[in-house]
């Protein structure tokens, strides 16, 4: 089955739940590292999958790592794709693991010919044992690299176009990027190439005021996963929708994990959004 209309992330306060109510949802998306060990967790998703349609979200592959790939995690990660046979698989762009030391943070890469080439090499390698595409997501920003010459989604679009991988846009890391470090989001959005478009991923931020170096104070927006979507963020999912068309989108709430009565909310919040949108495309 293939994710259609606006799902959830699913977590595990809420697996329960889902199986025993088994209540109207479009699809789920579960974290690959979640699940990696087996065990009744995973035999519970795998009940699930008879009736949802499923994505992977890996948060551990490391894809910009300079030392290369985790092989074993890699493994581990395709192995759970054969088993659960998923509609969707995607990652991050960024790195974790340096060293043999996994970091517990996606953190940024410097956009440069050198770090595409890195990236390349690895998302080859990743859909090569997958056997199938691989969406790459766009990261939220919080500081801004000395040298970093590519714009974001040209650089995401490189590595698209050079391996035939698809995105993942987030859109709420799209808006938390440019508040933070300046740039118009819808710019941003309009950059990319819709064709690489596989998935739209939606969730709360946290607004920070904190002191600068000049004393002056100034807002960080932090891509928590734990409030309701903001307004801005909505007002560009739309955009966004009219730019890549009405694909598989999903709600995502990791943090202060609200009742499951609240995700579904959210979703339905997106999926008139979505409604609309296929009207329009259709008139």
């Amino acid at each position: 089955m293939h994710p259609a209309g606006c799902g959830i992330g699913l977590r595990a306060p809420h697996v329960t739940e889902v199986l025993e109510r088994r209540p109207a949802i479009a699809w789920l998306e579960v974290h690959a590292e979640n699940y990696m060990g087996g065990g009744p967790a995973r035999r519970a998703l795998e009940r699930l999958r008879a009736d949802y349609p499923m994505s992977v979200h890996g948060v551990g592959l490391s894809l910009g790592s300079a030392d290369g790939l985790d092989a074993a995690h890699l493994e581990r990660l395709a192995r759970l794709v054969q088993r659960l046979e998923p509609a969707l698989v995607s990652e991050h762009l960024s790195w974790s693991v340096t060293g043999g030391t996994y970091l517990n943070h996606l953190l940024p890469l410097p956009y440069t010919e050198e770090a595409l080439e890195v990236l390349c090499a690895h998302v080859t390698r990743a859909q090569e044992r997958l056997g199938r595409r691989l969406l790459v997501e766009n990261p939220s920003g919080y500081l801004r690299f000395r040298h970093s010459p590519i714009p974001e989604p040209q650089f995401l679009s490189a590595l698209a176009r050079r391996t035939g991988c698809g995105l993942l846009c987030d859109v709420n890391n799209v808006y938390v990027t440019c508040a933070n470090l300046g740039g118009d989001a819808g710019a941003w959005l309009d950059a990319l190439d819709p064709s690489t478009v596989g998935e739209i991923h939606l969730a709360g931020h946290a607004v920070n005021d904190v002191e600068g170096g000049d004393a002056a104070r100034r807002t960080i927006l932090i891509d928590d996963h734990g409030s309701p979507v903001a307004d801005p963020v909505w007002r560009l999912f739309e955009g966004a929708l009219g730019r890549f068309g009405t694909i598989p989108t999903l709600i995502e709430w990791d943090t202060d994990v609200p009742p499951l009565e609240t995700l579904l909310a959210e979703a339905a919040k997106a999926q008139r959004r979505f409604d609309t949108a296929s009207d329009v495309v259709a008139a």
